[in-house]
């Protein structure tokens, strides 16, 4: 190989991002710092928990870059960096590199490195990988509600009559008392209770606070965001919602914390659907949500959020078409609980969105009640069809009669699954671990919940089972040519950033959950609660975050771009369609989970 001259490696880093962006006086600076080193095939250039002596960069050759469990996740060439992560973790590599060909690399000492990232925003947002926070004024759809809430609500116990209740809040200026008893809410009373129960309804006024509340109201947690204040004071025409935390209250946000906050465009959506009459005019309300999905975006909103806010609008949907049925066929005979899994379940719906979802039924039916339910199922399932949420194509839906079904037949699914994994088997239990209640008695899921996810995690041969099924799934690698995409077909060179994307984050999320017990459903809460329970090491966590960010990100960004230009959404990107900075960053994080994938493989779950 040619030796490398100063101006020689001029040429070549003005090729090369982030050094092309560097003003002429800074790279000038920079050239000397640089040393050019020879390595031979087969030549190890460093062990994984080494310390890294600088930043690597390829001028000739190819480095074979292997994980901790010693699989090989990328094989880089010329003008491609390494070692970037480790110098930012302390300076210890998180992966081994060799070389497999005769190679020539320019190496940025590690001192040297850092002094470029604190001088250069160019340099820190090309090699810091993790996710940059956007530019956001403080509104509704991105503060949590223990931002909103305040946090010492006024309570009282059961037994305090209507007229000290009264005065207590008069006293206090406030316009609602929890009832509570110890740390536990049972319920809530306001000033419409006392005046339209106690005074309209003529109650003496020792009547104790308990006989007027309302009992087991609606909550949140301190983590949900404040449109989720909003979209369920505007559905179900409340003002204050309590906020609870493992069941003990903590705050409660009223219409007047909400004032100075605005998510004007989903919440008007909800309103819209809450009040529909039918299913044709809620379809008008869902046609929008492209539209709204491009306006959050574009405003920067976080991809949590923007699913979130989406969700929100399917779950209000659903609602609204079970208090139709209900109208239509009459109350249920016995109690029933609805269910969604999917992105749905998981709060994660974007602009693409079919239907998975299931009726609990209570034990007490008897076989002359089924076809209330069948009924209701069918209607409720056509209606989500009609506005936009189109029929699952695998029937993982209510109006099979496979999935509405008895507690008791659900508890038996949920152990023949654990008992005996069948592929069949593991397929159904992750599509069924991520079910969320979305209107009807809970209680009918909370001990089926608890339950199952105890049997499950004790069971190891289906532990071992879910963890082969989340394997599946793969991040789009190749590695000569960067990105492994679709060879053929109407998507041919494209990623599908849905089965290849955020799949194997979902996938990985579950694992996680089920592993640690974790009643979360959303992926981004499962990985921080498997951070918080030590199922996953704060640093594979937070690497995780970061990755899943990224391509969620990514795959809103396209999807937004194609509303824009009067395209419908989908999840399949071509690569040629970003900058290099853009891929770059998205097949890093694509490795990072591929490397996740391999540490559960090899049972390193806790350590990431």
């Amino acid at each position: 190989m040619m030796p490398l001259d100063t101006p020689s490696l001029a040429r070549f880093l003005s090729a090369v991002h982030p050094y092309d962006a560097l003003s002429e006086e800074t790279m000038n600076a920079l050239l000397p710092c640089f040393e050019a080193r020879a390595y031979a095939e087969g030549e190890v250039i460093y062990e994984l928990g080494s310390e890294l002596e600088g930043l690597f960069l390829i001028h000739e050759g190819q480095v074979e870059i292997r994980d901790g469990n010693d699989v090989p996740v990328s094989l880089l060439s010329r003008r491609n960096s390494f070692g970037e992560r480790g110098l930012l973790r302390e300076g210890a590599a998180v992966t081994s590199a060799k070389a497999t060909s005769d190679c020539q690399l320019v190496i940025l000492p590690r001192a040297d490195f850092h002094v470029l990232l604190d001088q250069e925003e160019a340099a820190r947002k090309f090699f810091d990988r993790s996710r940059t926070a956007k530019p956001q004024k403080a509104d509704l759809a991105t503060s949590r509600v223990e931002v909103l809430m305040a946090p010492a609500p006024l309570t009282c116990p059961a037994g305090t009559t209507v007229r000290e209740a009264a005065q207590i809040m008069h006293s206090r200026h406030i316009s609602s008392v929890c009832i509570t008893d110890g740390p536990a809410l049972l319920g809530i009373a306001t000033i419409r209770d006392l005046s339209g129960k106690v005074v309209g309804g003529a109650l003496p006024f020792d009547t104790p606070i308990s006989e007027i509340m309302t009992p087991n109201p609606v909550t949140l947690s301190p983590s949900d965001i404040g449109s989720d204040v909003l979209h369920m004071m505007m559905e179900r025409k409340i003002g204050h919602v309590p906020v609870t935390d493992a069941g003990k209250l903590v705050g409660i946000v009223t219409q007047t914390d909400l004032t100075r906050f605005q998510a004007v465009s989903s919440a008007e959506l909800v309103s819209e659907i809450a009040h529909a009459p039918d299913a044709d005019s809620m379809a008008e309300v869902t046609a929008r949500i492209p539209q709204l999905l491009l306006q959050l975006v574009a405003g920067g909103n976080r991809h949590e959020v923007v699913t979130r806010l989406i969700t929100d609008i399917a779950d209000t949907a659903t609602r609204r078409l079970l208090a139709l049925a209900e109208a239509e066929f009459g109350p249920p005979p016995v109690p029933y609980l609805w269910l969604a899994c999917g992105s749905q379940g998981r709060q994660e719906q974007t602009g693409v969105s079919d239907q998975d979802n299931c009726i609990i039924i209570d034990d007490a039916v008897d076989e002359s009640q089924l076809p209330y339910f069948a009924q209701l199922a069918e209607f409720v399932c056509k209606g989500l069809d009609t506005c936009g949420y189109v029929f699952c194509p695998g029937d993982m839906m209510a109006s099979n009669p496979r999935w509405c079904q008895p507690l008791q037949v659900w508890r038996d699914y949920f152990t023949n699954w654990v008992d005996k994994p069948s592929p069949e088997a593991q397929m159904l239990a992750s599509v069924m671990f991520d079910l969320r209640p979305i209107g009807g008695t809970m209680s009918l899921f909370e001990q089926l919940q608890e339950d199952t996810l105890d049997m499950a995690s004790r069971n190891s041969i289906f532990v071992a089972h879910m963890i082969s099924n989340s394997l599946k799934h793969t991040p789009p690698l190749g590695l000569l040519r960067g990105f492994a995409t679709i060879r053929s077909g109407e998507h041919k060179n494209q990623l599908d950033l849905k089965h290849n994307g955020v799949v194997p984050v979902v996938d990985l999320g579950r694992v996680y959950a089920l592993q640690g017990r974790l009643t979360e459903a959303n992926t981004r809460a499962r990985l921080e609660a498997a951070m918080a329970a030590g199922v996953l090491s704060q640093a594979g966590g937070q690497d995780l975050l970061d990755a899943y960010d990224l391509i969620a990100e990514t795959r809103l960004e396209h999807q937004a771009a194609q509303v824009k230009s009067g395209e419908a959404p989908d999840n399949y990107l071509a690569p040629a369609d970003l900058s290099d900075f853009e891929r770059s960053h998205l097949r890093d994080a694509f490795v990072v989970v591929k490397s996740l994938q391999s540490a559960l493989g090899h049972g390193k779950g806790m350590f990431g």
